[in-house]
């Protein structure tokens, strides 16, 4: 389905009058196992994505389906406890949607996190990817249809969707922490089957460090409609293939569980420089 400009409008409109005039300046999408960072944040307000208008319903595992906003490390924040995810039944177009209400609300960043499969035969599962830049080419974009000028031009620049700058500063945090963050290229699959070992070989032949079903999509609109953009990837796995042994979504919400306090540390050292 397409959404109007109005929509969004109005999605945005009904959260900014349960804010009762808090302004968020810095948005974050958790995902799987990963939500936990939510729960953190000072003097929360709390809003079901159900209660939005237009919104969908976020049904993966690990996934509160809701906003949390508030302050957190000084600076205030609007946190998506959940995303949606193409492989729930959504367009893309609903996956993203969210983003575009973020940017109406006046958020100006985006920090965006997922779990997913490690490519990488040289790295370990439970360690911290930055994301440098993603490969979705074999699916339609978020921006496909008529386009909305209120968000940005008809064919957006897509060089720099992770903004150089704000890496720059995980990094420094990363060093100053004691904590291992590998840089690399997030492939985008659809899900919800895990990749097959093929897959696997062929987005290490094309460039990929790091294999999953979310964020592409969402990266895509908020460089769009002007945000910067910071992305970290929690490797919960080895890649189909990598180790003989099945997968499963258990695995990544216990690797989340397990990588809490480092990634918490990791995202608020850089929320206290933005």
């Amino acid at each position: 389905m397409s959404f109007t400009f109005e929509q969004y409008r109005r999605s945005a409109d009904y959260i900014l009058d349960r804010l009762g005039g808090f302004a968020p300046k810095i948005a974050m999408i958790l995902g799987s196992g990963l939500g936990e960072l939510g729960d953190t944040v000072e003097n929360p307000i709390v809003i079901p994505y159900g209660d939005i208008p237009h919104f969908r319903a976020s049904t993966a595992p690990g996934h509160k389906g809701q906003f949390v906003f508030g302050t957190l490390e000084g600076k205030s924040v609007a946190v998506m406890q959940g995303r949606m995810h193409h492989y729930e039944g959504y367009s893309y177009e609903e996956v993203s949607y969210a983003v575009r209400v973020l940017r109406l609300l006046g958020c100006e960043t985006l920090i965006v996190t997922n779990a997913a499969g490690c490519v990488r035969t040289d790295w370990q599962a439970g360690e911290l990817m930055l994301i440098t830049d993603h490969i979705k080419m074999f699916s339609e974009s978020p921006l496909r249809g008529e386009n909305i000028p209120e968000f940005g031009v008809r064919f957006p620049d897509a060089s720099k969707l992770y903004t150089p700058a704000l890496r720059e500063v995980a990094k420094e945090v990363a060093r100053e922490q004691g904590i291992t963050l590998r840089e690399g290229v997030y492939f985008y699959c659809y899900g919800p089957q895990y990749e097959t070992p093929a897959e696997i070989r062929a987005a290490r032949i094309l460039g990929g460090d790091a294999v999953g079903m979310s964020t592409a999509p969402e990266v895509i609109v908020a460089a769009h409609c002007g945000m910067q953009v910071l992305g970290f990837t929690l490797l919960s796995n080895m890649a189909a293939g990598i180790l003989d042994q099945p997968l499963s979504e258990q695995e990544v919400l216990d690797a989340g569980r397990a990588a809490r306090a480092q990634f918490s540390g990791l995202v608020r050292g850089c929320l206290a420089r933005m």
